[in-house]
């Protein structure tokens, strides 16, 4: 069982750059991890993924080159960096664990989520 937790979201205008951070807790962070995001009436979407080890990170064409996901295992913290925000990119971003070695993208294949975290990007 693990405890996520999100923080870091906000209001920012596009071009701009935020930061996410979701803390872990419980007994490992031994998990595969993925940022989603739900924008309103829309369905929840894969932003990134990364494996356990950080060696093996996937990210969604639509952020590619803009957004980053990375972790610390030492601190039981995952990370989303996102650069050149654009209005499109506004949601509430969720982290999500997995068990399991492989770094996928649908939602219904991760078992942990946090609460999630409101991100809102002004043209």
């Amino acid at each position: 069982q693990v405890q996520l937790v999100e923080s870091g979201g906000g209001l920012v205008q596009a071009g701009g750059s935020l930061r996410l951070s979701c803390a872990a807790s419980g007994r490992s962070f031994r998990y595969v991890m993925g940022w989603f995001r739900q924008a309103p009436g829309k369905e929840r979407e894969f932003v990134a993924a990364i494996s356990w080890s950080g060696v093996n990170t996937d990210h969604a064409d639509s952020v590619k080159g803009r957004f980053t996901i990375s972790r610390d295992n030492a601190k039981n913290t995952l990370y989303l960096q996102m650069n050149s925000l654009e209005p499109e990119d506004t949601g509430v971003y969720y982290c999500a664990a997995r068990g399991g070695l492989a770094t996928v993208t649908g939602w219904n294949e991760y078992d942990y989520w946090g609460q999630g975290t409101q991100v809102t990007v002004s043209s």
